[in-house]
């Protein structure tokens, strides 16, 4: 079984959906399966070992270009080639570009639209080269957007397609109408070809079902995985304030600095706590990407902070790699990330689990299932900062694992959320049946 999996890049930012992506692909490999991981508009970014493939296919320059100009489509293919390499979209991308959805709209239909968009000259390119070259039995996309070419592909190669979704709803619902409507429409009009949709939570499932009329037996509900290799290694190092109830208790927040996220509802909480609390030895330990479209937000956040005289108690670490992730992690004593949107993944909180650090999250999106799964942390009322600060303050008070419990909290998680027992059963449970 030969399995081609298109993974987008993200324009140079760490992205959930690459760093899954390219984890499945890993596990697949390691497994014994014939994976290409293959990315799509930009390189992808991941602080894991990366599986992809030094080619590029809908480089995002060459795909703008021709929605702008459409005359570039009928460039020669060496042209096109130039503009496709990965370095130089690599370079382009290094700058942290702002990707606001609201200018992408008409570019995102064209794209749904394969043969008969702008693009047509790309679907060919990948359709050539996967009925030429690598002839697979099965086909992954990681998510709906990119689907346009699905028709023409399977005209030219007989193959299972597979699409996971995992925030297509978010996008689409920043485009602007009649842009938003017509991409949902574009979609619905693929579902057909599509012969599974891999999806990590039940109630991600049914908003997807019901946006892009997916007939329920091609729904397959799959809990989220990630590699804990780098967690195991580190499983017997000290955390945090340890025992020591009198030590500085260390709340964590590693996502994008960015509203959709939730980091002012933290602030704000953690504000509220000190100032209905004052003495109390918490400090604030944020990490993650920062976009230039989010800095405003970020300065706002950081104004806060420190008029509330809590300059000293709050710590920015950047946007970190895979090492600095794993002793992030490992010297917190609770991590919180109060998204605002339905969260269809939720990786950061395997993650945590995986360190042995429990999570404070609202009720929402895929939160409860992971939650119900683990069963590592507390759960609070969505857009809430008073609720968030309420169970801080008790989180706080609470006695706090010893080693040896700890230890046995990560252990016990990292069977849980191993990614090579869910790439098994997304094997097992779709590709194989299909």
């Amino acid at each position: 079984m030969s399995i081609v999996y298109l993974t987008a890049g993200a324009a140079g930012m760490y992205c959930g959906s690459c760093m899954h992506d390219n984890s499945v692909a890993k596990a697949l490999i390691e497994m014994g399966r014939d994976c290409l991981l293959v990315p799509i508009y930009t390189p992808i970014r991941t602080d894991e070992s990366d599986q992809s493939l030094d080619r590029l296919f809908f480089g995002g320059v060459n795909v703008y270009l021709q929605q702008k100009m459409p005359w570039i489509g009928y460039l020669p293919r060496w042209m096109d080639s130039l503009l496709n390499r990965p370095a130089l979209v690599r370079w382009l991308t290094s700058g942290a570009m702002k990707t606001d959805p609201k200018l992408l709209g008409a570019l995102t239909v064209s794209m749904l639209r394969g043969m008969e968009g702008n693009q047509r000259k790309e679907v060919t390119r990948l359709s050539d080269w996967m009925a030429k070259e690598i002839k697979p039995t099965t086909i992954i996309l990681t998510n709906m957007l990119i689907a346009g070419c699905v028709p023409e592909l399977k005209k030219r190669i007989n193959a299972k397609v597979f699409a996971t979704l995992q925030g297509d709803d978010i996008f689409l619902e920043s485009l602007p109408d009649p842009y938003q409507r017509q991409a949902i429409e574009a979609i619905q009009k693929l579902v057909p070809h599509i012969e599974g949709f891999l999806i990590h939570s039940h109630e991600y499932a049914r908003k997807m079902s019901e946006m892009f009329h997916i007939p329920a037996e091609k729904i397959h509900v799959l809990p989220l995985g990630i590699d804990v290799q780098d967690f195991v290694a580190d499983v017997d190092q000290p955390r945090g304030s340890e025992s020591n109830h009198t030590a500085t208790y260390r709340i964590g927040y590693l996502a994008r600095m960015a509203p959709e996220k939730g980091l002012h509802l933290l602030v704000d909480a953690f504000i509220r706590l000190h100032r209905e609390h004052p003495g109390t030895d918490a400090r604030l330990e944020m990490a993650g990407w920062m976009g230039p479209q989010h800095e405003e937000y970020w300065k706002e956040q950081t104004s806060k902070l420190n008029s509330a005289g809590l300059d000293a108690l709050w710590k920015y670490h950047g946007s970190i790699d895979r090492v600095a992730k794993v002793q992030f992690l490992n010297e917190l004593d609770l991590l919180c990330v109060p998204t605002t949107y339905r969260e269809p993944k939720g990786l950061f909180v395997l993650e945590a689990a995986a360190a042995g650090v429990p999570y404070l999250l609202p009720a929402h999106g895929a939160f409860p299932e992971i939650h119900d799964r683990l069963k590592m942390g507390r759960l609070v009322p969505p857009d809430s900062p008073e609720a968030i600060a309420v169970a801080l303050w008790e989180l706080i008070q609470q006695p706090r694992m010893g080693s040896e419990t700890r230890s046995s909290n990560k252990g016990r998680m990292q069977s849980l959320v191993d990614i090579k027992r869910h790439a098994e059963k997304a094997m097992k449970h779709t590709l194989w049946r299909a």
